[in-house]
């Protein structure tokens, strides 16, 4: 399975040669509702036939399609979905991601991908992460407001304390025998010294998954980072941690005594304020540039400004579509009849754009978003 943390912005973001394929759609975590998700996929598929030959009769689109048609075949992968499907497919490209959130069932066959609803899923305001922490073991979720899901941890982490071998000096110390040597003394066992050495043994196990978290997780995500754990080992964590995704604020109760949604809503409580504080930072960043001249809400204009790298910053609707081209030599927009079959959505191409020239695309829900048009930017100069 393809990571979309890793391939976004440098892989999908890159040319490629068309015509290029995009399958979104819903699925479903669970039996019955997973039985419909192969019959939907299949459905798209033809889609993308019908559309691929409308686009170019004489084409053997077969070689194209291949691989899509295997994965609608391979049960495994159907039995194990999340909420949502992407799969691009080009010449020299084939892709497949499994989503935590639902997407919008789309079949588009263009000269670019359509990428926005990934890149609302990487690029919104509300995802997180949230390491479950105990001697026991340590899981990695990754959620947004509406859903949490386990990721796996990095091969090579220890699973457990149990895991991280102790030193000779902790051995040493575990097995020590106090007490006088005199006959009828009493002799007891190292207690204090193999309490010391399990603990030298936890934050060793914990400075391991700090590391493996940064490396793997973090650093690529950039995501911010919640702590589920008890109190004392909070503590012990934040002593450790070198992570600076790690948030203030936690959860403070065992990860193990809390259900998977309960864990969401906990998490959400905590995110939510920095979410809103995040979007209304962007607003009000976006009214002062539009007051002095260095924002603007108008899609060509955006569009050009784009083209030509000059945005700093941009929100996008989320729930937003407008048919038409971006002239990739003049940056002049086209616009077209959304029920064209080969129409690449503009807001999709300005935060490609926008991403590729090292600016930020946001992706807002409608009702947050400071501007009717679809774009709010913020423009360098």
């Amino acid at each position: 399975m393809n990571l979309l943390e890793r391939d976004y912005p440098a892989l999908l973001l890159a040319r490629h040669e068309g015509p290029c394929l995009s399958l979104y759609q819903p699925t479903h975590r669970h039996h019955p509702d997973n039985q419909q998700d192969p019959i939907r996929f299949h459905n798209l598929l033809r889609s993308l036939r019908a559309l691929l030959h409308r686009r170019d009769g004489t084409r053997d689109v077969q070689p194209l399609l291949a691989p899509l048609q295997a994965l609608g075949e391979d049960h495994a992968f159907w039995n194990h979905a999340l909420d949502g499907l992407a799969v691009l497919r080009s010449s020299s490209m084939f892709r497949v991601y499994r989503l935590q959130r639902s997407v919008p069932e789309l079949a588009i066959v263009a000269d670019t991908f359509h990428t926005k609803p990934l890149l609302r899923i990487l690029q919104s305001a509300d995802r997180y992460q949230i390491l479950a922490l105990s001697r026991q073991g340590a899981r990695l979720f990754e959620g947004n407001r509406d859903a949490l899901a386990e990721i796996g941890l990095a091969s090579g982490v220890p699973a457990s304390i149990d895991d991280v071998t102790m030193d000779a000096g902790d051995r040493e110390r575990a097995n020590r025998v106090y007490g006088p040597a005199t006959p009828g003394g009493t002799t007891r066992h190292g207690t204090a010294s193999m309490e010391s050495a399990v603990d030298n043994a936890t934050t060793r196990f914990f400075r391991a998954v700090d590391r493996a978290v940064i490396t793997h997780h973090s650093q690529p995500s950039r995501l911010p980072l919640l702590l589920a754990a008890l109190p004392a080992h909070h503590h012990l964590f934040r002593t450790i941690s070198r992570n600076p995704f790690l948030l203030d604020i936690a959860v403070d109760v065992h990860p193990d005594d809390l259900s998977i949604d309960a864990l969401r809503q906990r998490a959400w409580q905590l995110i939510q304020p920095s979410y809103l504080a995040r979007l209304a930072s962007l607003t009000d960043a976006y009214h002062a540039a539009a007051a002095k001249g260095t924002g603007s809400d108008d899609v060509a204009q955006v569009a050009a400004a784009a083209l030509n790298g000059r945005v700093a910053a941009v929100l996008i609707d989320a729930d937003r579509q407008i048919a038409g081209r971006i002239d990739a030599q003049t940056g002049a927009v086209t616009r077209a009849d959304p029920t064209e079959f080969a129409v690449d959505d503009l807001l999709d191409d300005i935060g490609e754009c926008v991403l590729r020239t090292g600016g930020d695309a946001v992706v807002v829900p409608a009702e947050r978003m400071p501007t009717r048009t679809g774009v709010a930017a913020t423009y360098r100069y």
